[in-house]
């Protein structure tokens, strides 16, 4: 297995999908990098040369934040909403929907199960 970004990437599937696996990247920018490293995108990982993956590694190092550097930030940005008491913020500290969703019948992601307490009482 190839590792990326102290990711251990597949070996049996295509390097644009197997980068992927790398918090950060999706199939848009595996798809750049790829171009800017001149690797072949259906290329196996297990197929590539030490060289390509260093060309792909460099690549992602310069241009590129990805997994703990990424997660430190989303998380910092979240915090920062909550700290300053935005309505945003005070979503993710009740841990409701952020973006507008209803939450009358739906949100069961975000809200957790059903309180069992209330599940199968009869209306008197």
């Amino acid at each position: 297995m190839a590792r990326i970004a102290g990711v251990d990437i597949p070996d049996h599937k295509p390097i644009e999908i197997a980068l992927t696996y790398i918090y950060g990247i999706g199939r848009t920018s595996a798809q750049k990098i790829l171009a800017k490293a001149q690797v072949d995108w259906f290329k196996k990982t297990r197929d590539l040369t030490e060289e390509e993956l260093a060309r792909v590694r460099q690549i992602l190092e310069k241009e590129y934040k990805v997994e703990g550097d990424l997660r430190r930030e989303v998380a910092q940005n979240i915090r920062r909403l909550m700290d300053i008491g935005c309505y945003r913020g005070l979503r993710h500290k009740m841990g409701l929907p952020v973006r507008g969703q209803k939450t009358r019948s739906n949100a069961r992601t975000r809200k957790g199960p059903r309180p069992s307490s209330l599940r199968g009482r009869k209306k008197k």
